[in-house]
C-alpha cells in the first residue's frame, strides 16, 4: 500500500495513466524490498537500514506531493521542510540541525535545475539523502532489538499493557478494567503511585531514611496537588511541536505542556485503580494528568514496582496502540531525605523500552531505546516538597519539568 501511494505521488504529475503505472511499480518495488529485508532479518534484529531508508522515502513522497499542492511552494521550501521534519524525528541535536540544512541544499539544487520540480520527488530525495548521510555520520543505534516474541514474565522491567484503540486518553484505565475484568475506581481516594516505599529497598536506598513527606507523596500521591513549570531547550522546540501535533495529541498520550502559560490552564492529577475481584490489593495504578479546562491528556502512566537481586525498581508504562513505552528507573537516596529515580545506571534493567504486544498470544517484541535518559529528583526545600524531572537524549539535556507539590486542603 505504501509503495503504491508513493509511486502514484512521484508520477502523478504526468497524468492518470502514469500515476497508475507508478502505483503498480511502487507497490512491486517496495513489496520486493520488504520481502528481501524480512528474509535477511535475523531473530532479535530490527529491519535492515536500507529498507528503513526506502520506507522513509516512500512516506515522504505523498507528504511532499500534498504539501506542494496545498501551499504552491517551490523546491527550496519543500526540501527544507522535508529535511527539517526528518531531522526533528531523529531527536539528537546534530540531526535536528542537519535536517533543514541538507534539505535546503537538496531543494536548492532542484530549484536551480527546474523551479517546477515535482514536490514529491524533492521531498523523497531530501529525506533519503538525510537518512543516508546521518547513517554515515551517526553510527550508534537509536534502537536495538532486545527480545522477540517472549512472555511478559521474561521481561519484568517492561509494563505489558497496551491500548486496544488508536486513542489512549484519560479513560484508558476504565477500558483496561473491562478487558481485565477487575473492579475499576476512578480518581481513587488516598492512594499512591506505589503501594509502599519499602518495595524499593536496596543497596542504594534505605526507605527508613527517606523524609516522611517524600514518602507520603509516593504512597499517598492523591493527597497532593501539582504545579508544573516546563523548561525546554530551544533546539528541541521545533521537533517537539511537530511530535505533539502529529502524534501526541492524536494519540491522547505524552503531550507535555510547552510553556508555563499552558500550565495556567490548570493540571488535574488523579490515580485510577483496578482491583482484582474479591481482593483488597490494587493491581493497576494509572496516574493520569490532564488539563483541567477540557481534560486533554498530558500523561497516562501505569506505575508498577518489582524486585530483582535484592533491589527494587519502578517501571512506568505509557500505553500506545498495540504497544507500550516503558521507563524503568532505579531508586537511590538523596542527601536530606530525598529520593532519586533514574534510568541511567550500570545495572542491567534501568532504561527505556518500546514493546509491541501480540493481541492474541500476549507475547512481547521489545526494543531498547538507546540514548534516552531521565531522572526524577524529589526533595524538600524550605519545608516545601519539590521535584525536578530531567530528560536527556544522547547526553544532551532537552527538558526539565519543575514541580511543586502541595497538600490538598
Amino acid at each position: 500500500m505504501l509503495g503504491a501511494v508513493a509511486g502514484a505521488a512521484l508520477t502523478g504529475h504526468r497524468g492518470a495513466r502514469a500515476a497508475l503505472r507508478g502505483a503498480a511499480a511502487g507497490a512491486a518495488f517496495l513489496g520486493a524490498a520488504e520481502a528481501v529485508s524480512r528474509a535477511r532479518q535475523r531473530p532479535g534484529q530490527i529491519p535492515e537500514l536500507w529498507s528503513r531508508i526506502l520506507a522513509s522515502g516512500a512516506l515522504a513522497a505523498p507528504a511532499g506531493w500534498a504539501g506542494g499542492r496545498l501551499s504552491g511552494t517551490g523546491p527550496l521550501t519543500v526540501g527544507t521542510v522535508s529535511g527539517a521534519v526528518a531531522g526533528a524525528l531523529g531527536l539528537r541535536p546534530q540531526k535536528v540541525a542537519l535536517g533543514p540544512a541538507l534539505g535546503a541544499a537538496v531543494g536548492g539544487a532542484f530549484e536551480l535545475r527546474d523551479r517546477a520540480a515535482e514536490p514529491a520527488v524533492v521531498a523523497a530525495t531530501s529525506v533519503v539523502a538525510f537518512r543516508v548521510l546521518s547513517a554515515l555520520l551517526f553510527r550508534d543505534p537509536q534502537l536495538s532489538m532486545l527480545a522477540e516474541r517472549v512472555q511478559a514474565e521474561d521481561l519484568p522491567f517492561v509494563v505489558p499493557l497496551e491500548s486496544r484503540s488508536r486513542y489512549v486518553g484519560t479513560g484508558y484505565v476504565r477500558q483496561l478494567a473491562d478487558v481485565l475484568g477487575g473492579i475499576y475506581t476512578a480518581d481513587a481516594a488516598d492512594v499512591g503511585i506505589v503501594a509502599s516505599l519499602d518495595s524499593l529497598a536496596g543497596p542504594e536506598l534505605d526507605p527508613a531514611q527517606v523524609d516522611p513527606l517524600v514518602r507520603e507523596f509516593y504512597e499517598h500521591t492523591t493527597r497532593f496537588t501539582l504545579d508544573i513549570v516546563p523548561e525546554w531547550r530551544l533546539w528541541v522546540r521545533p521537533g517537539y511541536l511537530l511530535y505533539r501535533n502529529l502524534l501526541a495529541r492524536p494519540l491522547g498520550q505524552a503531550s507535555v505542556p510547552m510553556n508555563q502559560r499552558e500550565t495556567q490552564r490548570g493540571i488535574h492529577s488523579r490515580i485510577d485503580t483496578i482491583t482484582a475481584p474479591g481482593e483488597d490489593v490494587v493491581a493497576v495504578r494509572g496516574w493520569i494528568r490532564s488539563f483541567t479546562d477540557n481534560d486533554e491528556p498530558i500523561y497516562i502512566g501505569i506505575y508498577t514496582t518489582y524486585r530483582d537481586e535484592q533491589r527494587g525498581y519502578v517501571s512506568v508504562g505509557f500505553p500506545l496502540p498495540q504497544a507500550s513505552f516503558t521507563a524503568t528507573l532505579a531508586p537511590r537516596a538523596r542527601p536530606g531525605g530525598g529520593l532519586i529515580l533514574a534510568s541511567r545506571s550500570e545495572l542491567k534493567h534501568p532504561g527505556h523500552y518500546l514493546a509491541y504486544i501480540d493481541a492474541e498470544t500476549r507475547e512481547l517484541t521489545t526494543a531498547a531505546v538507546q540514548g534516552f535518559a531521565e531522572q526524577l529528583d524529589v526533595y524538600l526545600e524550605d519545608g516545601e516538597l519539590r521535584a525536578e524531572h530531567a530528560f536527556w537524549v544522547f547526553g544532551f539535556p532537552f527538558m526539565v519539568l519543575h514541580y511543586r507539590m502541595h497538600r490538598k486542603s
